[in-house]
């Protein structure tokens, strides 16, 4: 796969990551419910996100109401807010970046300068698959332990929701994307440089050099 194809390839991956990122930070499924024990048949369940908790009923009716006080938040709560918004923020900074050095962009005419740049962006995008992994494991551990914790009642535990899920999988496109931008950079000075030829001037018989040589 050539610089240019793994670049267009790597960009792609980090933006789906980066719009993965921002759909993680705003769904409210970070925990939900665990149906075990009496809950299994309930009439509703409940939902906690970054920045709302929902309550969901059997009839489909959902109501939703924003965390009242930030500094009253659990830690978790609050970390995983402000490294999520860290992220998305990082990750905006990484696609303005990379454009910049990108091969079809004229940004840039110097190819060195050109690649430096590019390289950052992936570097950047690799720092923002890591500032979101950080809440959402954290997440999941507090989730899993609560869980086999014999101490927590049955209608207080929680399972991992969707956007956990839909975090790891941004978090992995943003990895894997920004490794291939980094790869694509020494690539770029592997290209084999196109070969001129010339034709020998010749002299007509009249003491003229030949229009044709020059074409």
């Amino acid at each position: 796969m050539g610089a240019f194809a793994l670049e267009i390839f790597g960009l792609s991956m980090c933006i789906i990551g980066w719009v993965g990122v921002i759909l993680a930070c705003a769904l409210p499924m970070w925990q939900v419910s665990a149906f075990l024990e009496q809950n299994i048949v309930v009439a509703q369940f409940t939902w906690e996100g970054l920045w709302m908790s929902c309550v969901v009923q059997s009839t489909g009716q959902m109501q939703c109401k924003v965390y009242d006080s930030i500094l009253a938040l659990e830690p978790e709560l609050q970390a995983g807010r402000a490294l999520t918004i860290l992220a998305a923020i990082v990750g905006l900074i990484a696609l303005l970046v990379t454009i910049v050095g990108a091969q079809c962009t004229t940004c840039f005419q110097s190819s060195g300068v050109k690649s430096r740049i590019v390289f950052a962006g992936g570097v950047m995008y690799i720092v923002t698959g890591l500032l979101v992994l950080i809440p959402l494991c954290w997440t999941a551990n507090i989730v899993i332990k609560d869980f086999f914790n014999p101490h927590v009642p049955a209608s207080k535990k929680r399972e991992m929701g969707a956007a956990l899920y839909v975090g790891w999988t941004a978090t992995a496109l943003l990895l894997l994307g920004g490794v291939l931008i980094c790869l694509s950079c020494p690539l770029r000075g592997q290209r084999t440089p196109p070969v001129k030829y010339s034709a020998s001037r010749r002299p007509t018989s009249n003491g003229d050099y030949d229009k044709k040589n020059y074409v």
